[in-house]
């Protein structure tokens, strides 16, 4: 049985669709100029599908639908007869011949009417497709229209930009010394490499808290070596690599990996060579890798005004009468005749030596007419955490950045403004690294020879070194001192305090600013070592008593200085019996 219906609905739907998603490639592929006649295309076609849809669905007075016979009034019509009245041939039509006709004309009617509502349908998403086809031309041509004179100009600079990006970083590895030796003036100038394994790495700029060969312990620093041996295992593995023409037949893996070296030139880049274990015993693999640093980028340009930042010193004391006398000389000179932005808070354990140190305060108060000072008085065992914590809290003028520090301190004006640069509430927190002066009797050879103190404060690798394992003098806002928790006042006496609370703040989400400050010095002060300390903790007690007494060659001069002297009272002889 042939339908009449099919190519009506082959030209309804199937043609639309096709013309839809031809203007849909077209507007992908920017052929503007023709999105306009396709939609008024498909407005054309839209029209002539629905007057064909009348026409195709309008029944015929000369021919039967579908291609089956139409029912009469009192009989049924046969394929290749004419109807007569009464039945087909003289044969009477029974009772359950006319209720299968009626049961088929209902079917016939039911399929019509899908029919009917399919096409309805269709045509209601093809309106809709076309509308929203047209909003989409007419927002293109708008954008167009717009930006015409713009997305050269944009695509353009953008590809140079890129461009000169790459050319920099070409330029960064052709710079550095990597392919060439470079001339140096002198053997200060080398840069010299870091070795690494997979677990360990040997380095030759230490301080005093890092070991000649130890663990990365910093997550970057794991991360980066990680990287490193990562890329080249991948390189190695990858076909064709290093140029060879065959892909080689062993597959590298971490246990293969020997030993890398690298460093950094600080405006260039990283250097990194790696030595991996060849495919037969006297084989290696030698790789090197290049990290170029990228052109500085402008973050943030801002106007810092410390007009109005007042400083509260805290400073913890029991006894050391003649020490607070010292260090309330540099209090004078900075504080009160330089700055003037700064409040002093002692925090006095016990009673003895109490009056001494009152009394240096009422002196600096009646002689320069001081009044920002507040002497709190605790008649309990001390406690450096206890006495930070009581005068940080004794504050009532708002908030007020707080510089914890120790009465064997001397800073500079310059420290003071470092301080308010560095610290910022709810942001930052600045823990600077002072530089800790070594016995003035050993640098100068003798206590008759020793210049005053602000003589002493040069930094030089004999006369002192970065106390990079102090964390107790720092700069933070009263705030984030109370919000994350203060000190831990159970500890007594010195050390420990301050590492807690520095831990604190690793723990937390404010920036610790941590670098060495050139206007912060701890002044040199014997170290005594009681003999009730069990033999472990004073062989440590004096082994931070030399670390603290002199430099490295200092200490030899002072061990071998017996030598030192028979030798010179040798060469003293000769030269005598040269003359005689």
């Amino acid at each position: 049985m042939v339908r009449r219906d099919a190519p009506t609905l082959l030209n309804c739907v199937i043609l639309p669709i096709l013309l839809l998603r031809l203007s849909a490639v077209m507007l992908r592929r920017g052929h503007l100029a023709w999105l306009s006649r396709v939609g008024v295309l498909l407005v054309v076609v839209c029209c002539c599908l629905s007057l064909l849809y009348v026409i195709t669905c309008s029944p015929h007075a000369d021919e039967p639908m579908a291609g089956q016979p139409l029912p009469r009034a009192g009989g049924m019509a046969m394929a290749g007869g004419p109807s007569r009245p009464g039945g087909v041939g003289g044969a009477p039509i029974g009772p359950a011949g006319r209720e299968g006709f009626q049961a088929l004309l209902q079917e016939r009617e039911e399929q019509h009417r899908q029919h009917i509502a399919s096409l309805k349908k269709q045509i209601a998403q093809l309106k809709e497709a076309l509308q929203e086809r047209s909003e989409q031309l007419k927002g293109m041509q708008d954008s167009v229209e717009k930006t015409a004179g713009k997305g050269a100009v944009g695509d353009v600079a953008d590809d140079h930009s890129h461009s000169d990006l790459q050319e920099f970083l070409r330029s960064q590895l052709s710079r550095a010394e990597v392919h060439s030796g470079i001339r140096l003036p002198s053997e200060y100038a080398v840069v010299p490499f870091e070795s690494f394994t997979l677990q360990r790495v040997y380095q030759l700029e230490m301080g005093l808290t890092r070991h000649p060969e130890e663990k990365p312990v910093r997550k970057d620093r794991r991360d980066e070596l990680g990287e490193v041996v990562e890329s080249a295992l991948h390189a190695l593995n990858a076909p064709n690599q290093g140029g060879d023409k065959a892909k080689a037949s062993k597959v590298y893996t971490p246990s293969d990996f020997i030993e890398g070296i690298a460093r950094t030139e600080k405006d260039k880049g990283t250097l990194y060579e790696l030595t991996f274990r060849g495919e037969q015993k006297q084989e290696f693999r030698r790789l090197l890798l290049f990290r170029p640093f990228g052109p500085l980028m402008k973050v943030k340009s801002e106007l810092v005004e410390t007009a109005n930042m007042p400083i509260n010193i805290v400073l913890p004391l029991s006894q050391r009468a003649d020490k607070f006398k010292q260090f309330m000389h540099n209090f004078r000179e900075v504080c009160v005749k330089q700055d003037s932005r700064v409040h002093l808070t002692v925090v006095y354990f016990g009673k003895d030596q109490m009056n001494e140190v009152k009394g240096t305060l009422e002196n600096t108060s009646r002689e320069l007419n001081f009044r920002n000072f507040t002497l709190i008085q605790l008649n309990e065992e001390f406690s450096r955490g206890r006495g930070l914590d009581v005068g940080a809290r004794a504050w009532k003028g708002g908030n007020v950045l707080l510089f914890f520090c120790d009465v064997d301190i001397f800073f500079t004006a310059d420290f003071l403004n470092t301080c308010r640069l560095n610290a910022q509430p709810g942001k930052k927190v600045f823990y600077p690294v002072l530089f800790s002066q070594y016995n003035p009797a050993v640098i100068y050879g003798s206590h008759d020879h020793i210049p005053p103190v602000e003589q002493q404060l040069i930094i030089k690798k004999d006369t002192g070194f970065w106390r990079d394992f102090g964390f107790g003098m720092t700069c933070q806002y009263r705030s984030d001192f109370i919000n994350i928790g203060g000190f831990d006042v159970d500890i007594k006496g010195w050390g420990g305090e301050d590492v807690h609370l520095y831990r604190k703040y690793l723990h937390s989400n404010l920036l610790v600013v941590r670098a060495p400050s050139r206007g912060l010095f701890h002044l040199w002060h014997e170290k005594r070592c009681a003999d009730e300390l069990p033999p472990d903790q004073y062989k440590m007690c004096m082994q931070s008593k030399a670390m603290n007494e002199a430099s490295h060659g200092q200490l030899g001069m002072l061990l071998f200085r017996h030598e030192i002297e028979a030798h010179l009272r040798k060469q003293k002889q000769r030269s005598g019996a040269k003359k005689a």
